[in-house]
């Protein structure tokens, strides 16, 4: 569902220009998402913060980090305050994870079907992730599972959040 102003809990969803983006998009192209328009996703926090997997690491930055940005708000309909209030503080501990470039080469190792050992153990992983499996693993630890097709945790792209939920 398309929220029209951000709230705590909401999903971001926006592009990125330059080197960053066109190898997000060719990952999502990998991932059988063609190249979309969507290749960063933000989870809302309260205080007008949002948390995000950058390559540095998650970081947590304000809000107006996105003003003037084309950024749509999602997220699934019939979450409550209190569905939204578990997403966030799950948020905290993943302040500072390290982002994963090749868990976009992982997914779509997946998505080939080709027959690589501990690849679901890689892509499930905490110890890094990309801005679409930081959400849905905030999502996920919040009690709010986001995908019921019975794919591997954090198999997520951002585009994947917004063909799910942008309804």
């Amino acid at each position: 569902m398309i929220q029209a102003s951000p709230q705590p809990g909401d999903i971001g969803l926006t592009q990125i220009s330059g080197t960053v983006g066109r190898l997000i998009r060719f990952g999502q192209w990998l991932n059988g998402n063609g190249f979309a328009d969507y290749q960063h996703a933000f989870l809302v926090l309260p205080g007008d913060r949002l948390i995000e997997a950058e390559p540095g690491g998650a970081r947590i930055v304000p809000l107006d980090s996105y003003a003037g940005a084309d950024v749509v708000y999602v997220c699934p309909p019939g979450l409550t305050d209190a569905d939204r209030d578990r997403i966030c503080t799950a948020s905290s501990v993943y302040e500072g994870v390290p982002y994963s470039f090749l868990d976009y080469l992982a997914i779509a190792t997946h998505r080939l079907k080709l027959p690589v050992p501990g690849l679901r153990r890689y892509v499930a992983a905490t110890g890094h992730m990309i801005c679409s499996q930081l959400v849905d693993q905030c999502y996920q630890d919040g009690g709010v599972h986001l995908f019921d097709d019975g794919r591997w945790p954090g198999y997520v792209t951002p585009l994947a959040l917004y063909d799910q939920l942008a309804d």
